[in-house]
């Protein structure tokens, strides 16, 4: 009888017998075994290799929630390849480049494969390395065909692109024509959260023993927000056809303290993941509206946000090119205001409320992203990068390609107006009549002076004080600005705006 082999002997021996001709790189945001790398990939002839690098896990302050959710759904994917009879390989590694090598120490000196990176600077590393690039498959609209798009722009209008999208995807169109006589319902969708009303409940994920070993190498107990396999990412989008879709619409843009997702279809990080493609998204979609019981504000406003500004975002961060995320037109300087990375550091209700879910589960959703936390860091005149940097550390959903052009673009309009014709700057009239959470605060949106006034009110005209010559050029702000000439208390703001702005940078306000 010879020596038993040890496992890792084993697979030495099984390797060394099979003749590989590609190594097939699949990053932690491409996991889709028929899109990217992996679209027509061989089991006999082609070995799958995954990379969990140094830098992906303690390379910056990242968010532990998002960790795990990045570092399970990768280690279940390979699970799922490996059972479907694929030579696969795991590996953790200082950089991806060392993983690669390693792959081909154990492999031979093959060709590595893998598709059009996720980021400006992955990109680099591996086409220095020498990788050779796939298209990436993993959107609905290609770098070259969005290219082709905004070449012909004089300006890059989200909604001309989303309309060239639904004619070229034939998305809820008849005779060439939008369904419902109309292109965007955004009008019917802006009421604010209702009174008295059940939300139904958003589904929990069991962890199993691969999360509980990446829970354990993280330290950290993760919450049952997120899934991380194909099957739980079907599931989360079935409730939401099945529980939300219907009433997407008209409260999308609302933020109650009474929920913290509301109808929102919390599918942007396995969208984001590869777990799900956009194409079985909407087409799921469509399909349960065709059978009835979903209004037209719903549908077209959940198609927008799939097909309309996931793609018009993805494609501006590779067209505007690598530089892009440097902006700052507005010369915004502030460091990042503690209350970003402690909730308890501000006594604004809203403000403490989006941060907190933050904290918790790595997530919230369009509106406290867009109007409490990059409203606040616009008009305090907080460093876009640095605002960038905590986006892109902090959200489960936030690869660099959403961030940049989200974060630059339209949260703090740091390019000067590329992306969106006007910033979105607001005062406390909004958030009281979009949220709930004014009701309870220590402070008064309808004032801009006075100890109790609301600091969103306070800086919303300090910000156009500030910027006056710059927006006053701006026919959507134009009005706004002149407003300024219609307060009689101009000092009094200014005075309470830099009370407003030391009080945040001590975390007291």
């Amino acid at each position: 009888m010879g020596q038993r082999l040890g496992k890792r002997e084993v697979l030495l021996e099984e390797v060394q017998s099979v003749s590989f001709s590609r190594i097939i790189y699949v990053a932690h945001d491409h996991l889709n075994a028929s899109r990217g790398a992996l679209r027509g990939v061989n089991a006999a002839t082609d070995a799958v290799v995954l990379v969990e690098s140094e830098r992906m896990t303690t390379g910056r302050n990242w968010h532990p929630e998002r960790l795990f959710f990045l570092i399970s759904s990768a280690r279940h994917f390979a699970a799922e390849l490996e059972a479907k009879g694929f030579t696969v390989r795991y590996l953790q590694a200082k950089t991806t480049v060392d993983g690669l090598l390693a792959a081909r120490a154990e492999f031979g000196e093959l060709p590595v494969v893998c598709a059009e990176p996720s980021s400006h600077r992955q990109l680099r590393q591996l086409q220095e390395f020498g990788a050779e690039f796939v298209e990436n498959y993993l959107f609905l609209t290609s770098r070259k065909l969005f290219a082709l798009w905004a070449d012909a722009q004089k300006t890059f209008v989200m909604e001309n692109f989303y309309r060239a999208q639904r004619l070229r995807l034939g998305v809820l169109m008849v005779d060439g024509k939008p369904e419902g006589g109309r292109w965007n319902f955004d009008a019917e969708n802006r009421l604010p959260p209702p009174k008295n009303y059940v939300w139904p409940p958003y589904l929990e994920h069991e962890r199993d023993e691969i999360d509980q070993q990446v829970a354990t190498q993280l330290g950290y107990t993760p919450t049952k927000t997120w899934g991380t396999t194909r099957a739980a990412a079907r599931a989360q989008l079935e409730n939401f056809l099945q529980h939300h879709l219907h009433a997407f619409g008209p409260y999308e843009d609302a933020v109650t303290n009474e929920n913290w997702a509301l109808h929102h279809s919390l599918l942007s990080p396995y969208l984001n993941n590869g777990l799900l493609h956009a194409s079985e998204v909407v087409e799921a979609a469509i399909s349960r509206y065709r059978e009835g019981g979903i209004p037209i504000e719903s549908i077209e406003a959940f198609v927008r946000q799939v097909i309309g500004w996931r793609e018009y975002i993805n494609g501006m961060y590779w067209f505007l090119g690598e530089g892009y995320r440097n902006e700052n037109q507005l010369g915004a300087n502030r460091k990042l205001l503690p209350l970003y990375t402690d909730s308890t550091k501000t006594k604004m209700a809203c403000v403490g409320a989006a941060v907190g879910d933050v904290e918790k589960r790595a997530w919230a959703h369009h509106i406290p992203r867009l109007m409490i936390l990059s409203n606040l860091a616009l008009i305090t005149g907080t460093n876009p990068q640095e605002f960038l940097n905590w986006m892109r550390e902090q959200f489960i959903d936030a690869s660099d390609w959403v961030m940049v052009p989200n974060v630059i673009g339209m949260a703090v309009h740091a390019d000067g107006g590329k992306l969106m014709t006007k910033p979105y700057a607001a005062g406390g009239a909004y958030l009281n009549r979009m949220t709930n959470h004014c009701k309870g605060c220590v402070y008064d949106p309808k004032k801009r002076v006075g100890e109790d006034a609301c600091p969103f009110t306070t800086l919303y005209w300090d910000f156009l004080d500030r910027h006056r010559e710059t927006f006053v050029k701006n026919h959507r702000m134009s009005q706004q600005v002149y407003g300024l000439n219609r307060l009689n208390d101009l000092p009094e703001l200014r005075e309470r705006a830099a009370q407003v702005l030391v009080g945040l940078e001590e975390g007291l306000v």
